[in-house]
């Protein structure tokens, strides 16, 4: 029950941050644009949550309490550009994006470290990749229109 407690306040604490970052961009122009950003965002981890629960059954806490930490974790890359856009109007898109990569770079690391901690096979560090890319291009597609 503790590590799923624990899962549950860095996925809050993960989506917090990602809101406060998606809400510092100037790159969005309306509220809907906003929610459906983050909708995507969050719906990545939530597939990977659901083949936890209903794939490793009693073996998810840990893995979940793991990926979590490595939600957090990629999360906390956002906060210079948060700080610096929302609070010193310091940034743009160079900015927004360099945080983006930096924020998937370390996550791709240490989800890729979660699943072999959890003795899992790497078949999902690529459903989690898989996700990830999916993720990439809807948002470069419905939320920002670049194709």
């Amino acid at each position: 029950m503790k590590k799923i407690l624990t899962a549950a306040l860095f996925f809050m604490l993960a989506t917090i941050i990602t809101w406060y970052f998606i809400a510092s961009s100037p790159l969005y122009i309306s509220r809907q644009q906003m929610l459906l950003s983050g909708m995507i965002a969050g719906a990545k981890w939530a597939i990977q949550l659901c083949l936890a629960v209903f794939i490793l059954r009693r073996q998810s806490g840990h893995f979940i309490k793991n990926i979590s930490l490595t939600c957090f974790i990629g999360s906390l890359c956002l906060l210079p550009y948060i700080v610096l856009a929302g609070y010193f109007n310091v940034g743009g898109p160079d900015l927004f994006l360099a945080s983006l990569v930096v924020c998937v770079a370390v996550m791709i690391v240490l989800y890729a470290l979660s699943v072999r901690n959890a003795g899992l096979s790497m078949a999902w560090w690529l459903a989690w990749m898989s996700c990830l890319a999916i993720a990439v291009v809807l948002q470069l597609t419905v939320v920002f229109h670049v194709w």
